[in-house]
């Protein structure tokens, strides 16, 4: 196994310091910013294929398609 970086564990205390607030801010931030359930593309459902090609086939259409029309709606 390789290990790519090292974080530090915070410490828990009583009141936290602006510096870990304003992280805590930034990380509120970044999850915001992540797609979705209406963002995957892939309309909810059972799905039932005969093999893992299909699978992969329709996986892609939907994918092609939801980018395509998140394309189209950029400004």
């Amino acid at each position: 196994m390789r290990t790519v970086g090292h974080r530090k564990p915070r410490p828990i205390t009583f009141s936290a310091s602006a510096e870990l607030l304003l992280e805590g801010a930034h990380f509120n931030d970044d999850i915001h910013r992540l797609p979705t359930g209406n963002r995957t593309f892939i309309p909810k459902g059972v799905y039932r294929f005969k093999s893992f090609d299909e699978s992969d086939r329709h996986d892609l259409d939907c994918v092609v398609a939801g980018v395509a029309r998140a394309a189209l709606e950029r400004p």
